[in-house]
């Protein structure tokens, strides 16, 4: 276990991209603040402890109107939260100084319709799944990992991708740990289970709003009677296999199939450490893609990030609910008009995903790996 302070970093020309740190200068927090200044929005430095400020939503007066009522205002949290575990506002507003580098690469495993880089016309930067999260964890010393699996194929061919990644970038490496989004913690308990040997020992496997027990979600899509949806769904899988996708993923991810198939087959390896995080928003704006879901998940099974419910993302040791995070906040693909506006109105930011990562691998180096 080591703290480094300020690496720079590199990328390799693979379609799995492994970045390996480099000879560190002087001031980490520096560096990662200059590399990332483009992906997220900054706040200055805490205060001292006593004269801090909290980094919940703060009001203070911008126009005549009266925005006592609105959906803004942060609201009492959801009991049910801390009956699930540990509650996190803030933890994760701002960078620290400091973070300890974990000792084994780190394999970012990614979520549905996931990817590791894509790139939409030559006119346009490439977009990333890992929105900045990859390069700050390698300016920070660690050496990464983003392997590609098939979209929206079933977890056996996603995890074979998995395997098949790790066989080709780590036949030297003593061993990996594991980070996933989503379903991809699905694919990393499948290959764990049923892939064995692997080509690399993974010590550990940290999980970030994975549906270990499945989605109300996906259970409402599918269920024709029940589905506006429904009927759209035909289409959607006419196109995926137009394009040479898989569909699988779909019935794989609904409680039926966690609870009955996947889960009973899929025990968890005496050798591996498991550690989970869930997430919970209140209420998505009036316009958000996880409104419907949101209202759907949240009366079937209570807080949710707008895909997944916290109760499904606890596996392992549960590390806790991020709070007022939704499905994609956890991997930088914030709203940032929407942010903007409300840190003008004076409404301060309670989650950095650049944070939160830097924090597992921080975590990870702690527990010696």
């Amino acid at each position: 276990m080591r703290t480094v302070t300020s690496p720079m970093y590199r990328t390799s020309s693979h379609a799995t991209t492994v970045l390996q740190p480099q000879p560190s200068s002087a001031h980490c927090t520096h560096a990662i603040q200059s590399s990332m200044n483009s992906l997220i929005i900054w706040r200055k430095a805490p205060a001292p402890p006593l004269a801090r400020h909290s980094c919940r939503a703060q009001w203070h007066t911008v126009s005549r109107r009266n925005f006592t009522r609105s959906s803004f205002l942060r609201r009492e949290h959801d009991p049910r939260i801390k009956a699930l575990g540990r509650e996190i506002s803030d933890d994760y507003a701002i960078i620290r100084e400091k973070y300890e580098t974990p000792k084994y690469p780190i394999v970012l495993a990614h979520g549905l319709f996931g990817f590791a880089e894509l790139r939409l016309s030559s006119y346009f930067p490439a977009v990333e799944y890992w929105h900045g999260i990859r390069d700050a964890l390698t300016a920070q010393g660690a050496t990464v990992l983003t392997p590609t699996v098939p979209p929206s194929s079933s977890i056996a061919d996603r995890a074979a991708a998995l395997r098949s990644a790790l066989e080709a970038h780590t036949p030297a490496l003593e061993a990996v740990t594991i980070v996933a989004h989503s379903m991809g913690g699905l694919d990393a308990r499948y290959m764990l289970s049923h892939l064995e040997p692997l080509p690399v020992r993974v010590a550990a496997l940290v999980t970030v709003a994975t549906p270990h027990r499945g989605s109300a979600f996906a259970d409402y899509l599918l269920d024709e009677e029940v589905s506006p949806l429904h009927h759209y769904l035909p289409r959607l899988y006419h196109t995926l296999e137009k394009a040479g996708l898989g569909t699988a993923a779909f019935s794989q991810l609904t409680r039926r199939y966690m609870a009955e198939e996947f889960n009973p087959s899929t025990p968890d390896q005496p050798d591996v450490r498991y550690f989970s995080y869930g997430a919970a928003v209140e209420q998505p704006a009036l316009l958000s893609p996880f409104r419907h879901p949101h209202a759907v998940m949240m009366q079937a099974e209570g807080p949710n990030d707008g895909l997944v419910s916290v109760e499904s993302s606890n596996w392992g040791t549960y590390k806790g609910t991020l709070v007022g995070v939704s499905h994609l906040d956890l991997i930088n693909w914030s709203n940032r008009v929407g942010w903007t506006v409300r840190e003008w109105m004076g409404i301060k930011r309670n989650f950095n995903a650049i944070a939160f990562y830097l924090d597992i691998a921080d975590m990870l180096a702690k527990e010696g790996y």
